[in-house]
């Protein structure tokens, strides 16, 4: 197998499982085991970093397929494609929208759910959600790829 290609099946199945771990098993675990606002905070923290983890895997599994085989398969350059700006959207709109509705909310733990801002974060987490199992999907596919 050539380099690029071994380096592209890496960058993809780093960025796949590392949503797949945040997503399905870390954050449900800090949500269980923590108090509300204190996990949260926790993956506020995180999701700075892990949204440049999938961009620089993103970017490098696009480099790598190009440089390596062009256009010759165009639906994984598609899909990269598709999941880079999904995730652009996560990390450039998305998590600064939740950041600041957080901020603003205070305590998940003291507002009612009923209140207009944690409706909108209600909002905004179901969007994040959707694109979050979008990107895992994409890279489930990829990896799975001949």
């Amino acid at each position: 197998m050539h380099y690029l290609d071994m380096l592209y099946r890496l960058a993809v199945s780093l960025w796949a499982g590392g949503n797949a771990i945040f997503s399905l098993l870390l954050t449900p675990i800090l949500f269980k085991t923590e108090g509300r606002d204190t996990a949260a905070r926790i993956v506020g923290n995180l999701f700075p970093a892990y949204f440049r983890w999938g961009l620089a895997c993103g970017v490098i599994a696009l480099v790598c397929r190009l440089v390596g085989r062009g256009f010759e398969a165009k639906l994984p350059v598609i899909l990269l494609g598709c999941m880079l700006a999904v995730t652009s959207f996560q990390a450039f709109y998305v998590e600064p929208r939740a950041a600041e509705l957080k901020r603003q909310i205070g305590s998940f733990e003291t507002t009612s759910k009923d209140h207009p801002l944690r409706k909108e974060f209600s909002r905004i987490h179901g969007v994040s959600a959707v694109c979050n199992l979008t990107v895992l999907a994409g890279g489930v596919l990829l990896v799975v790829l001949p």
